[in-house]
């Protein structure tokens, strides 16, 4: 059952790493900027640790399914997705704790108003 789950999603995944680099940079560049148009410069710098690990993880799925090599002598999705995890964990800690507070209320606010609605 899961091996047939994987073997579709495999399928759907591009055959190329670098055609999957550059579906990895569009996921990141559109809510990258959809975050410095929207939200307020205090709460940019949380909102991108927040992206960047989300892309992290976004990089090791399709490293995982794309049965991408660990051990090569080239840049691998595996690189990125460590390279991503990294800038994230730093933006996280240059980003004030009350800066991190007031985004997820932020977020929450706007959420419930739309449910309110």
């Amino acid at each position: 059952m899961i091996e047939s789950i994987k073997h579709r999603i495999a399928g759907m995944l591009p055959p190329q790493p670098s055609t999957a680099l550059a579906l990895l940079t569009l996921a990141l560049a559109v809510p990258a900027g959809l975050i410095l148009r929207s939200l307020e410069a205090d709460l940019v710098l949380p909102a991108f640790s927040v992206l960047l690990f989300c892309g992290a993880a976004l990089a090791v799925l399709f490293a995982s399914f794309m049965r991408s090599a660990r051990n090569l002598q080239g840049l691998t999705l595996w690189d990125i997705a460590g390279g991503l995890a990294i800038t994230g964990c730093a933006a996280s800690a240059l980003s004030e704790p009350d800066q991190v507070t007031q985004l997820f209320e932020h977020l929450f606010e706007r959420r419930s108003d739309m449910q309110q609605e």
